[in-house]
């Protein structure tokens, strides 16, 4: 069956009609901040006990806009007769926003968790050079960074957490072992004397009982 001609216009005509009679829910922003979800990729923040100075995140990334400088420096033995050990000190870590992609390969890829991503996305700057944060801005984004969200009813469940509670319910049935046991111990029947010590003797001939 050929189409009504003029059928698509009437259609388009009645999705602007729709649409004119619906309220419209503007959000007046900055007046109201908006509700952004809990993976929103707003900025970058570090968390700099955790850092190794690995450099996995600074390779990784695409557009090498990861600037870290370290040193060595020699840790003493801890007992004597031991060896010195030497650790990397994290001397500088700057990310510049002007040429970040916000993929989130750097925070992917930490081994030890000291990339977070932040919700914050009001950092815009009227001088570029301004957009390279330094580890010191890195952290006060830090402290903007939210919970983790609840898993869902059905994922599984972390194997950290998994070790954590059976240790602790191994550690519990071991202490309750010993506390049954303690009982049975302070309790038990002394051990018989030995022969011949305190069993009555009979009386020694021309004697008296």
């Amino acid at each position: 069956m050929a189409p009504i001609p003029g059928s698509g216009l009437a259609k388009g005509l009645a999705v602007t009609l729709r649409t004119m009679t619906k309220k419209s829910h503007t959000a007046q922003y900055p007046d109201a901040q908006p509700d952004l979800p809990p993976r929103t990729r707003g900025v970058i923040g570090l968390f700099e006990e955790n850092c190794t100075v690995c450099m996995l995140c600074a390779r990784e990334c695409p557009d090498w806009c990861i600037y870290i400088d370290s040193h060595k420096e020699t840790i003493p033995a801890a007992a004597p007769g031991g060896r010195e050990r030497s650790r990397n000190v994290l001397d500088r870590f700057a990310i510049d926003f002007a040429l970040c992609m916000y993929c989130g390969i750097c925070i992917e890829v930490c081994p030890f968790d000291a990339l977070f991503w932040s919700p914050e996305f009001e950092y815009a700057e009227t001088d570029i050079h301004d957009l390279t944060h330094e580890r010191d801005k890195l952290r006060e984004w830090m402290w903007t960074v939210p919970e983790p969200p609840a898993l869902d009813p059905g994922a599984e469940e972390p194997k950290e957490l998994a070790a954590a509670r059976k240790a602790a319910e191994k550690l519990a049935a071991t202490r309750a072992a010993e506390a049954t046991q303690a009982p049975r111990a302070a309790g038990a029947d002394p051990a018989p004397p030995a022969s011949g010590t305190d069993e009555p003797q009979p009386p020694a001939e021309g004697g008296t009982a």
